[in-house]
């Protein structure tokens, strides 16, 4: 009976081997050589991956979003001097405007009302819709109807006041009545 209980169960096969278990590392002997072992990288998690990769693609669509609405802005500014450069070269030298004029006809601009200055017979014409009243860099030019027409095909804000001598009156007031 030299065999231990152990051996005894391996044998009649109730117990099988156990696995020998690796013994916690120890500071190897001198002279002994030891096998290294191999390093491996940590594996990323996908999860850091996927929001790295969430970020830079929003970034890149912000700043293609921010270039395109920059365009944007450039090309409307643009467009809007040219429309300037074209009004200021059609009405050079065609306003109708008299220094000594001593008339003004009220009209409402804005949510204002304005008044330009112009003589008794133009004032008459502007009611008969011949004559229209265009803004201009802050200033209100008398002109011709086929010119004022042309600048409200221009810049549709520069014409300010064309009367339509077959309109009805809003009110019981005429438009040739002087302040």
């Amino acid at each position: 009976m030299s065999d231990s209980l152990r051996d005894q169960l391996l044998k009649s096969g109730l117990v099988k081997k156990p696995r020998i278990e690796a013994k916690p590392s120890s500071p190897p002997r001198a002279g002994v050589a030891t096998k290294p072992h191999p390093v491996r990288p940590a594996p990323k998690r996908t999860d850091e991956v996927d929001l790295a990769r969430a970020y830079a693609l929003r970034a890149r669509q912000e700043n293609t979003e921010r270039e395109r609405e920059q365009r944007e802005t450039e090309r409307i500014a643009r467009e809007k001097k040219e429309r300037k450069q074209k009004l200021v070269a059609l009405l050079a030298g065609k306003a109708l405007n008299i220094a000594d004029a001593e008339v003004a006809r009220h009209f409402p601009h804005g949510n204002k009302i304005r008044r330009i200055y112009c003589t008794p017979d133009q004032l008459v014409q502007l009611n008969r819709g011949e004559f229209a009243v265009v803004q201009l860099a802050g200033r209100y030019l008398l002109v011709e109807r086929e010119i004022a027409l042309q600048a409200q095909a221009i810049q549709a804000e520069a014409l300010v006041l064309l009367c339509d001598p077959n309109a009805p009156g809003e009110d019981d007031v005429p438009a040739d009545l002087v302040w």
